[in-house]
């Protein structure tokens, strides 16, 4: 199986060969605008995505295997051009929080669990659109993405350490508790699955 950095570089002289370059990361660069900019907005991100992408693709370091933070970077900046539609995705999503009745037919501890995990994420709804869009957007990318700090730094053309400081201010502003610290404590001891 050929990396990204060779499935591009032989794109260069094979143009036809990006097609497997979509086929990697199409998935992930839709599933990452849809979150941004809801799903009719993310299919323009998408092509837009991959149109610049194929057009720059000499401009890609090939010491890079993976292509992915740099996909995301380039969909991260399109993004950055549907602001108002973005706007628009993330107060529909705080006014869309769950308020369906829910049966007790698994018990009354139950139903009260539910009832208190659907008032967490309606607040956790809020606190995300309230997020400065520089810190939703590097919020996105480690969460719902799965990239690591320095995928997001280099997605969104930013030092590392501007990364830490980011997700600190998001810590801080959706956990004040320090839940989600405790929780990334225990992902790096290996007694976790996944992300916040």
């Amino acid at each position: 199986m050929s990396t990204d950095s060779e499935i591009i570089q032989r794109s260069l002289t094979q143009p036809a060969a990006f097609a497997e370059l979509f086929d990697r990361h199409a998935r992930a660069v839709n599933a990452f605008a849809t979150y941004r900019v809801g799903r009719h907005a993310a299919e323009d991100v998408l092509s837009e995505t991959f149109l610049v992408a194929f057009r720059r693709r000499a401009d890609f370091d090939l010491a890079a295997e993976s292509a992915s933070p740099w996909l995301l970077g380039i969909a991260s900046r399109l993004i950055r051009r549907h602001r108002a539609v973005e706007a628009k995705h993330w107060r529909s999503f705080v006014a869309s929080a769950p308020g369906a009745d829910h049966s007790s037919l698994g018990g009354l501890d139950e139903a009260m669990s539910r009832v208190d995990a659907e008032r967490e994420v309606a607040t956790l709804k809020g606190r995300i659109a309230a997020l400065a869009p520089k810190d939703r957007e590097t919020l996105l990318l480690y969460a719902w993405q799965g990239l690591s700090y320095e995928e997001i730094a280099a997605a969104l053309g930013v030092p590392v350490g501007t990364v830490r400081s980011r997700l600190n201010r998001v810590r801080r502003r959706l956990d004040p508790q320090r839940r989600m610290q405790e929780f990334e404590k225990a992902q790096q001891k290996g007694q976790t699955v996944g992300r916040v």
